[in-house]
């Protein structure tokens, strides 16, 4: 039987013949009797196939065809293979969906999960894992300073246990562009799970110089991507998308999975006149993403403050024109990121026109630099560079020096120079030097110490914001706005940031006024987030957080032992010594008491007198009450040395007893 085709409401007219002379009426078929004239009575007229039988007829069409709409057949089952369903019998009421027909209505959208592992509340570490159907992919596996409060630590790296407890699932790492706080903790990952890295061709240049430290170059697994070619992985298809920073080949990622498709910016900004013609931030291929539909953003969060738009970096160029004719003939020592190229190119082109020679110092300065002439990115004729050891053979007004120390790391070049300590320079009234880079929070007071020393040698400093020595790499408000409105996702997630940046961040996209504010997150470290189109959930929380390194240590610094440091470093320590007669209980020997970082003992005989005489007391109380468990020992003189000395000092120093049983 044909399907009913009923008549519309308000139709259109047909103009299809209009204009045509009137046709005659053909004549109506005499009507018919008996039991099939209720079903002759309403015939329908003969109507193009359904969706569902279009398909049978035609497989090759099957994938163009629409979603059925809402109202549908009763016999869901015969609709699907193209078979008409039976007409609903005249009279009887519509009643409820099938709960199979509900199910096929709603049927979920496939979820993917985002666990941040570093990088939120927090400028570095920037590590983030994705997962779709069983496939995983990580992006960065960056690093960070330690706080003023880590002493002795030498680098903080992210928690890597929810990395190795999947890394039978992981199908490669994706890096986004060459600066520490993205690559400097791969050293430290490729020895416990060697992931296949993707990345550009500067970037893996800078992470081999790193991993030849560590002696793991040779063994490292690196695939060279470049902007525009995707790449696939699992369900997962990445695309590189060019954008612009601080350093070449930085690069963004839409990262496309049957859950939908989610770009990630890695560190950016909207440059429009760069020092490289090709470096310009792809808009169009974002924009285009956009259009298509984009299920959530991760954007850069670290300027999220400032108002307006980022400097190019052709003001700096200009500023240190100006102040490379205010040297004058004095030497020019300039302090920089070892991996800014750009800035280094800046001031090897301003030598040659002042015919001035060029040296590096400092070990990653140097190493870069090499790197990126064999690579093409930095280009200085050979007549223009000098080695570290030739620069005294020239006159001041002949060199000029590039160096690492921007940020007053302890032992970097700069800081050696402001220490007196360095063997091949030594600053004077005769240098001019130029610190073209900002602090990186919590380094402010390094920074100062150092530009502190320079100055007291009697160099001149320009630093932080006297002149147009440094412009950001990364988006101001106005920028982080333009990348909202181009993607347009349906979710928002600020990334790259301390909590305060990426407050403001979710607050830009709040008042754009186009994504909803339920849909606005700023995550934590360790969130475990399930993310479809159907909706957005934290689903549980997987191990994450900060991992210390202590020269070869890595992770053997804890809480415990940066608490003992920290005790230490205010009031110092008291060992207590003495010999034991386990038989007995009696002191044979002692006790001894030795101070360091507390006070200066000589000229504090009383207080240490009166120090071991409480110590005595303590011994010959545990010896009246027969106590021979020589911890409940160690813990009384440890309590009644320090009651006593927090009593005339109000200081409480580590206390650490020492028995020897004989």
């Amino acid at each position: 039987m044909e399907e009913f085709k009923p008549k519309r409401k308000n139709s259109a007219p047909n103009t299809q013949n209009a204009g045509r002379a009137p046709q005659p009426r053909k004549s109506r078929a005499p009507k018919p009797q008996g039991e099939n004239a209720a079903n002759a009575q309403h015939k329908p007229r003969t109507r193009k196939p359904r969706p569902a039988a279009a398909a049978e007829q035609n497989p090759a069409a099957a994938q163009s065809i629409p979603a059925p709409r809402p109202r549908r057949p009763r016999n869901v089952q015969n609709a699907a293979n193209g078979q008409a369903a039976a007409p609903r019998p005249q009279g009887q009421r519509r009643g409820r969906k099938s709960q199979k027909q509900e199910h096929y209505e709603m049927t979920p959208a496939i979820p993917m999960h985002i666990c941040p592992l570093g990088g939120l509340g927090e400028v570095g570490k920037n590590i983030t894992l994705y997962e779709c159907q069983g496939d995983m992919i990580l992006v960065d596996c960056g690093s960070i300073f330690p706080e003023n409060d880590m002493f002795g630590i030498d680098l903080v790296i992210p928690d890597f246990t929810y990395v190795l407890e999947n890394k039978d699932h992981i199908k490669g790492l994706f890096i986004t562009h060459g600066h520490e706080d993205h690559i400097g903790s791969l050293p430290y990952l490729l020895k416990k799970f060697n992931v296949p890295i993707y990345a550009a061709r500067l970037t893996i240049g800078l992470i081999k110089n790193k991993l030849e430290e560590h002696g793991l170059a040779s063994s490292a697994i690196f695939h060279e991507i470049r902007p525009r070619q995707k790449v696939t992985l699992g369900c997962f298809t990445v695309e590189p998308i060019h954008v612009n920073h601080s350093i070449p080949d930085s690069l963004a990622f839409a990262i496309d999975c049957p859950a939908g498709v989610v770009i990630h910016t890695g560190d950016f900004k909207v440059d429009y006149t760069p020092l490289s013609g090709d470096a310009v931030t792809d808009l169009p291929t974002i924009a285009e993403y956009g259009r298509r539909g984009v299920l959530a953003l991760l954007a850069d969060s670290t300027n999220a403050e400032r108002p307006g738009f980022t400097a190019t970096e052709q003001t700096v160029a200009e500023g240190v024109r100006s102040l490379f004719a205010k040297a004058g003939k004095r030497r020019i020592i300039v302090a920089t990121f070892a991996s800014n190229i750009y800035r280094v190119q800046q001031i090897i082109d301003l030598a040659i026109e002042s015919g001035r020679k060029v040296a590096v110092s400092g070990r990653s300065m140097v190493s870069n630099t090499e790197m990126a002439r064999e690579l093409g990115y930095l280009h200085a004729p050979d007549n223009v560079l000098i080695t570290i050891d030739e620069i005294n053979k020239y006159p001041p007004e002949k060199v000029v020096l590039i160096t690492t120390g921007s940020q007053g790391e302890p032992l970097s070049a700069l800081s050696r120079m402001a220490q007196a300590s360095h063997r091949q320079v030594r600053v004077g009234p005769n240098d001019f030097i130029i610190i073209s880079a900002r602090p990186i929070p919590g380094n402010e007071k390094t920074v100062t110490k150092v530009v502190n020393g320079l100055l007291s040698l009697g160099a001149e400093v320009i630093y932080e914001n006297m002149y147009d020595t440094h412009v950001s790499g990364h988006a101001c408000q106005e920028e982080q706005k333009l990348m909202l409105t181009l993607a347009h996702p349906q979710y928002f997630l600020p990334v790259h940031g301390e909590f305060k940046q990426l407050k403001r961040h979710a607050e830009t996209a709040e008042h754009l006024g186009y994504i909803p504010r339920q849909n606005i997150y700023i995550a934590e470290n360790g969130q475990n987030i399930r993310l479809s189109a159907d909706g957005m959930a934290i689903e549980n929380t997987v191990t994450a957080g900060a991992v210390m390194v202590d020269g070869y240590g890595v992770g053997d610094v804890g809480n415990v032992v940066l608490r003992d440091r920290h005790h230490l470093s205010e009031d110092g320590i008291i060992i207590v010594t003495a010999a034991i007669d386990g038989s007995n209980g009696q002191v044979l020997s002692g006790p001894d008491l030795v101070s360091r970082g507390f006070v200066y003992v000589r000229e504090s005989e009383e207080l240490m007198e009166g120090a071991r005489t409480q110590v005595e007391m303590a011994l010959d109380r545990s010896l009246a009450d027969n106590m021979h468990d020589w911890a409940s020992v160690k813990a009384r003189v440890r309590e009644a040395l320090s009651s006593y000395i927090y009593r005339r000092t109000k200081r409480s120093p580590m206390i650490l007893p020492i028995l020897l049983e004989v």
